[in-house]
């Protein structure tokens, strides 16, 4: 199973050069944490709170289906939680996640998303910046 997530990695392209991470910002342009906490909040932009619980007080009706995010930051470095971001079936091939980068091989898209990534570049580097910041 290793094997098969890390052929699935380096056949992804050289920005996921470790087997659970992806070291490489998408961005020259450093993530913004307070813009990422904006995104993980919003119910119209990230959504993650449908799915996952995260310490933002304000926010009612959070999810447990995923992960707790609080922690986040000293569970995972920034490279493993940009690939978690941008894809994380990479590393879980039957993750309920939603890929938030990737625009391949995905199947039923609605016709208003097909070939944009639900979020752009410098949102995944926003969210992994306030998700590094989460520590216990």
């Amino acid at each position: 199973m290793r094997q098969r997530a890390a052929l699935l990695l380096l056949c992804a392209g050289p920005a996921l050069a470790q087997a659970d991470g992806m070291p490489q910002p998408l961005t020259g342009t450093p993530g913004d944490a307070a813009r990422g906490r904006a995104i993980v909040a919003s119910r119209q932009q990230g959504l993650c709170l449908l799915c996952h619980r995260a310490p933002i007080a304000e926010e009612r009706f959070q999810g447990d289906v995923g992960t707790d995010l609080a922690g986040a930051g000293t569970r995972w470095t920034e490279a493993q939680l940009r690939l978690r971001i941008v894809d994380s079936r990479r590393i879980n091939p039957d993750s309920v996640m939603p890929a938030f980068h990737r625009t391949q091989g995905l199947h039923r898209v609605a016709p208003a998303l097909q070939g944009r990534p639900l979020l752009d570049a410098q949102q995944v580097e926003d969210v992994v910046a306030w998700l590094a910041t989460l520590k216990d």
